[in-house]
């Protein structure tokens, strides 16, 4: 585990380092060749040039930076291991593409006046998504730095009830909007919980809202309505042709012309597509 949050700066150095990777990786460069040049542009006032340098020298003996971020642990958190890591398995269950841009976001968010439940919602909606796993998901989330004894520990107590109960609860029991309601039932404003109040009434509002719902309905609620992180998705293989309409029409020209001179030379033309029905005239006399 990490020791303390990293200073903002070094927050966003990490978010400029992990959007340029991904996007000269998306233009097939070498990784090796990537992290050289990519170390100029890094602020050097800040550690980040001197991790780039280790990720650089594990990535040629192992062909992975996760391993150097894992090695890293007082500059990565568990999570961005985790993370990296889940993308880089050889039956990889998201793209690397998604992987960086999920660390991206996360370091942009905390560079960014963040708050635990902000941060928490986006974890958890990323490990979600992309099939991390929920055990080794929130056993790296409990061990970030960001947040405290009582965060680490309610943590915890979801990874082991997850599933038991609906996620929205374990949001809106922890609420203030939560404790608000408890004190309106009890008639007595100073009624407390035995249990931490980790997230505000807004946030229990919309979790007590979604309960019985898919927990994807209330982390969109929580993205429109507080401003939380949206998860970067993996975008679906569209239907469409991949052509202009002129150049898929003239193509399925040629296709049919090229279907025809094959059939043409098997002697087996069927031009019976091409002919023109007659049309039903009345037999009838004009008065």
């Amino acid at each position: 585990m990490t020791a303390n949050p990293l200073p903002r700066e070094e927050l966003i150095e990490q978010a400029h380092f992990f959007k340029t990777y991904r996007e000269r990786l998306e233009q097939n460069l070498p990784a090796q060749e990537i992290l050289e040049t990519i170390r100029e542009e890094i602020l050097a006032t800040t550690r980040m040039p001197f991790a780039i340098d280790f990720l650089y020298d594990e990535i040629k003996l192992h062909g992975k930076i996760s391993t150097g971020m894992a090695r890293l642990s007082h500059y990565f958190t568990p999570f961005q291991t985790c993370v990296m890591s889940t993308a880089e398995e050889d039956k990889a269950r998201f793209d690397l593409s998604i992987a960086l841009q999920i660390l991206e976001r996360e370091a942009e968010y905390l560079s960014n006046d963040p708050k635990p439940a902000g941060l928490f919602i986006f974890q958890f909606e990323c490990i979600s998504r992309n099939r991390i796993g929920y055990d080794s998901g929130l056993t790296a989330i409990a061990d970030d730095p960001f947040y405290n004894q009582e965060w680490r520990d309610w943590v915890l107590m979801v990874k082991r009830n997850l599933g038991a109960r609906d996620f929205a609860d374990f949001v809106y029991l922890y609420s203030e909007f939560a404790l608000g309601e408890h004190r309106r039932q009890k008639r007595d404003d100073q009624a407390i919980f035995d249990r931490p109040i980790l997230f505000d009434v807004q946030e229990g509002r919309i979790a007590k809202a979604n309960r019985t719902n898919d927990p994807l309905y209330m982390f969109g609620a929580l993205q429109r309505h507080l401003n939380y992180p949206k998860v970067p998705q993996s975008k679906r293989a569209s239907d469409t042709s991949p052509f202009p309409p002129a150049l898929e029409a003239r193509l399925v020209r040629i296709e049919k012309r090229i279907q025809l001179i094959e059939m043409e030379q098997k002697g087996a033309v069927d031009l019976s597509e091409f002919y023109q029905k007659p049309t039903d005239f009345d037999d009838q006399p004009a008065p």
